[in-house]
């Protein structure tokens, strides 16, 4: 099985979506954040969604995105070898009840791994009056399947500086329950059957089903915020970092802060998560927290 790295800048089909305020808190009750901004729709502000939503909006487009893939030769078949790999999201301003974004794309990058290739989809969110909203840049590996050149578009994705220290800073335990993967499914909207089908998982070599990796992500995220930033989503202009390993429910995780970098604007945080076996479920993670000051009202 192979590719080439021709396709990279192949735009998708648009996708336009309406934003519910359910969907909106739901997602945050999936992973136990009651952060009043997702859920105190009395504020006189309003509630805003969690960071992590922008997920489960983009999913739409990904769970399918042989549909969205405007290339009649690209290797369509090659899309059952993926796994979820790389996440960076950039946050431009917050998302609100009965939002309607338009979701734009492009295969950004394709590139040789050591595992098969690499794929990197960009997804761009714009508001009803053409305002960016947020930048997604979702990276899967096609596992087993090699890239026939040297790859392009490696130049245009986003990096995280590096963490000089590497020292543990704080670190919290968080029970991951059996139960906790269909929560995650129902309340989100981002299913597929090795999170909640043990057979299916079984019948694919899993030793059982996983937590979904956006999942124990924001899971990190709520941290983060709570810790980090007083609680205040807004204060999250960008984040990132690499799914390494499975998290199995029934057991638990540990959310690592590990170091902290300084900019004028703002502060870098680098994370990991361990899973039940000590070892990164997420690793290089990164997260940037501005000073003060808001994207966009509140």
């Amino acid at each position: 099985m192979e590719i080439s790295s021709r396709f990279v800048g192949t735009p998708l089909k648009e996708h336009r979506t309406e934003i519910a305020w359910r969907d909106m808190m739901n997602y945050a009750a999936a992973i136990d954040d009651g952060n009043p901004r997702y859920f105190d729709d009395e504020q006189p502000a309003g509630i805003i969604a969690h960071p992590m939503f922008c997920v489960a909006v983009t999913w739409r487009v990904l769970e399918r995105i042989w549909e969205f893939i405007e290339a009649h030769d690209f290797p369509f078949h090659l899309l059952a070898t993926q796994v979820h790999y790389t996440e960076h999201l950039q946050f431009h301003r917050p998302i609100r009840p009965d939002d309607v974004l338009t979701i734009r794309g492009q295969i950004a990058a394709i590139q040789p791994h050591r595992a098969g290739t690499y794929v990197v989809i960009r997804s761009e969110a714009y508001g009803a009056s053409g305002e960016p909203v947020f930048t997604e840049h979702s990276g899967t590996l096609l596992r087993g399947v090699k890239c026939t050149d040297e790859g392009q578009g490696g130049d245009t994705l986003p990096s995280a500086p590096a963490n000089p220290d590497q020292a543990l800073i704080w670190e919290t335990t968080i029970p991951i329950e059996p139960w906790r993967p269909h929560i995650y499914d129902g309340c989100t909207g981002i299913t597929f059957p090795i999170h909640t089908s043990r057979a299916f998982a079984h019948d694919v070599g899993l030793p059982d089903i996983i937590l979904q990796g956006t999942a124990t992500l924001a899971f990190a995220v709520r941290e983060l915020i709570d810790r980090e930033a007083g609680g205040d989503p807004l204060l999250l202009r960008a984040l990132q970092c690499r799914f390494s390993r499975m998290v199995v429910p029934g057991t638990e995780i540990r959310v690592q802060l590990v170091g902290r970098t300084a900019a004028a604007d703002g502060t870098g945080l680098h994370f990991v998560v361990l899973n039940q076996d000590g070892r990164p479920a997420v690793s290089h993670g990164h997260a940037f927290l501005a000073t003060e000051g808001k994207h966009g009202p509140a």
